[in-house]
């Protein structure tokens, strides 16, 4: 029986692709009178290119900006941009709320494990509106340990009181998420999206709300 359902953040409930061409875009608008000699989609496009889909921290992907554009900005102030407006443009995956109103009302426990930086990921959650969802949140700065590492999804499941058998994991990323969750005994939900075109899950969702038809079947096994 599940009791928990365990999520992760960027690219399971943050439409993180969204979220950042919004957020690089808007910064091309704020910093224009230093950037107008860059076309604007030319330095959007870069940007997402050197983010590797957040899995290079931004003090690189500037100091490379600064570097190919020959940009009168330090990347230092480009990055503290960054830190402090990116929360403005954090987009939702479509259902969220709704989803999570589901399965409290169920009596689900809900946690989240994310990698990253503490207050940055914080002030997301926060941002998406979420934060209250949850019984315990996890964030990789913070635990001084992070994805795929057993023990962060250990430390969940003991925080929550719920043992691996008995709670579920969502997330986007085939090893970080679905393939860790899965060493450590918990059912892992693959969400859907464009970097990977098959992943070993117990099951595969491309909506939020997909989730309570899963859980409707397993209530019935």
């Amino acid at each position: 029986m599940i009791k928990a359902v365990i999520f992760d953040l960027d690219g399971t409930l943050l439409d993180r692709d969204r979220s950042v061409r919004l957020f690089i875009e808007e910064q091309y608008e704020r910093l224009k009178t230093k950037l107008s000699h860059i076309l604007k989609e030319t330095y959007v496009h870069r940007f997402i290119e050197l983010d590797n889909r957040g899995y290079v921290w931004k003090d690189i992907v500037y100091k490379q900006m600064v570097e190919d554009f020959s940009i009168e900005l330090s990347s230092e102030a480009m990055l503290e941009d960054y830190v402090q407006e990116f929360k403005q443009h954090c987009v939702p995956f479509e259902n969220l709320h709704s989803m999570l109103h589901i399965l409290k009302k169920q009596g689900l426990k809900l946690g989240m494990i994310t990698n990253g930086y503490g207050q940055f990921q914080l002030d997301n959650i926060r941002a998406l509106r979420i934060e209250e969802d949850f019984d315990v949140i996890l964030i990789s700065e913070c635990e001084g340990i992070k994805k795929p590492n057993a023990e962060i999804f250990h430390r969940a499941l003991s925080k929550l009181g719920v043992f691996a058998n008995e709670s579920m994991y969502i997330g986007d990323h085939p090893f970080n998420d679905v393939e860790a969750a899965k060493k450590v005994g918990m059912m892992a939900i693959w969400k859907r999206n464009d970097a990977w075109q098959k992943v070993e899950a117990d099951y595969n969702i491309d909506n939020l709300i997909e989730i309570q038809d899963i859980l409707k079947v397993l209530q019935k096994t």
